[in-house]
């Protein structure tokens, strides 16, 4: 009974134990119960997400308790994200707003941004960056708000995806130096070069969107499928990436799955696959240098398609 429900652990643990019994998919943002159930509870307590455990035994009042338990309930009933129920996420140590006109934040290049993006750039000066299929905003935005020195742009082709960028702009004070721009991958970016450019394209095949779970049915498709073997949009990025990359300039883009038929494809394509804390997760590093090397062979993959 939820009338026995009382405190702030009380409630957390109720919402993972629900959460885990109705078999519902982790996949954006965090990968279990107990880390879900906590973010949607503080956030409607109104609580930091890094509140102390001393808060642990707090009592909720009723009308609280009734808001935990309606959106515990929709969580479940909906097979909604807990980011889209909150209306916020959290990426790169920075809270972002998070709705259905883009997919939730949840890219690995989260650590990369943290960790300063070494070794890929370890004695390289960067002055200018673009997130390539921006969607939220979440990869330039982070990447801002951690280098102070970087001006940095965010390309979409979707409008909605664009004003929630923009929307998160303003909410992290980076208008200064952050600016969006609609474009379908490089088409609105000519004569546009960076330092970094930083990529979370789609990459999901079709096969593999077929069988998704319900939750991902919530996010926009246009930000997921990627054709028969995920890399429809990869492989354009990299034809064309070297004319927007400075002399010594970087290329970091996400394939998920989709790593194994990008390495079958371009197997000399000296791709370093970047380790991260909870291992290998698709996310590979590039020198434009070596991009220009195998340029044919790159243009050749793609012109087979």
């Amino acid at each position: 009974m939820t009338s026995e429900l009382s405190t702030l652990i009380d409630f957390i643990r109720y919402g993972a134990s629900r959460f885990a019994g109705a078999d519902l998919t982790f996949g954006h943002s965090y990968d279990n119960a107990l880390d879900e159930a906590t973010h949607l509870v503080l956030h409607t307590l109104h609580l930091p997400h890094d509140l102390s455990p001393n808060y642990g035994s707090a009592r909720l009042t009723g009308a609280e308790k009734k808001a935990v338990l309606k959106l515990i309930e929709r969580r479940i009933k909906e097979r909604k994200p807990v980011a889209y129920l909150t209306g916020e996420a959290w990426f790169a140590g920075l809270k972002f707003k998070s709705d259905e006109r883009a997919l939730v934040p949840r890219s690995p290049i989260a650590e990369t941004i943290q960790n300063g993006f070494s070794p890929w750039l370890d004695g390289v000066a960067v002055r200018r960056a673009l997130d390539l299929c921006t969607g939220s905003g979440c990869i330039g935005i982070a990447m801002a708000a951690h280098n102070p020195d970087w001006h940095v742009d965010l390309a979409d082709i979707s409008d909605k995806a664009l004003a929630l960028a923009r929307e998160n702009i303003v909410y992290q004070h980076v208008e200064g130096r952050v600016r969006a721009i609609k474009s379908d991958l490089f088409a609105g970016l000519q004569g546009e070069v960076y330092d970094l450019i930083v990529s979370n394209p789609p990459y999901v095949t079709a096969r593999e969107y077929a069988a998704l779970p319900p939750e991902y049915d919530h996010e926009p498709e246009l930000g997921l499928k990627a054709g028969a073997d995920g890399l429809d949009f990869a492989l354009r990025i990299l034809d064309a990436v070297p004319q927007h990359l400075s002399r010594g300039g970087w290329l970091i883009c996400e394939v998920g799955e989709a790593e194994r038929a990008l390495t079958v494809l371009l197997p000399k394509l000296p791709l370093n696959w970047i380790e991260f804390e909870v291992g290998q997760m698709g996310v590979f590093a590039i020198a434009r240098a070596e991009i220009v090397k195998h340029a044919k062979a790159i243009r050749a993959a793609l012109a087979k398609r």
